[in-house]
């Protein structure tokens, strides 16, 4: 079965979480999931029970704390690039069939790594393997580049209500 390049983007909420979504069903199908999480290095409720379904599906962050409010530090700069030749030699050892690199556009954006440095990622995926990219902010490049684009639109959010993030919902 050939593999498509899939980009989940925007600044409204469920980039992950449909990324997360396509992981299940894939492991359903019988699919081995990678997930590589950039930027994040927090504990999301995901991390609670994808151990559960170690067999199909392996996250592994490679973010350290939030840095959205301050410059990412060479400590997070070197784990994002050493994430994404990781999750690179995983795809091409093709023991996988779907790669999602969650957060790889916004990783971008705060200069972790570059925007070339992931297009030579989608281009050496190998023809049977899903690629999954996610993040606000894609770049022009990687959205050409993709199969499907996805823009997340934000049109109501209570956040602007001062709801904080949830355990189970947005973490």
């Amino acid at each position: 079965m050939k593999g498509y390049i899939h980009v989940y983007t925007g600044d409204g909420k469920g980039k992950t979480t449909a990324a997360l979504g396509l992981a299940l069903r894939a492991a359903g199908a019988g699919f081995r999931v990678y997930i590589a999480q950039f930027v994040k290095g927090m504990k999301y409720s995901e991390m609670n029970i994808l151990p559960k379904l170690s067999d199909c599906i392996t996250l592994k962050q490679y973010g350290r704390d939030c840095f959205i409010e301050r410059e990412p530090t060479m400590e997070d700069i070197q784990a994002a690039q050493e994430g994404l030749r990781e999750a690179k030699e995983i795809m091409c050892s093709e023991e996988y069939q779907m790669i999602i690199l969650d957060e790889a556009n916004i990783a971008i954006y705060f200069n972790l790594f570059s925007v070339d440095d992931l297009l030579d990622f989608m281009g050496e995926k190998p023809k049977g393997i899903e690629l999954v990219i996610t993040g606000r902010k894609a770049d022009t490049r990687v959205i050409e580049a993709a199969d499907l684009v996805t823009d997340m639109k934000e049109i109501k959010h209570y956040y602007q209500k001062g709801i904080e993030a949830r355990s189970g919902i947005e973490k």
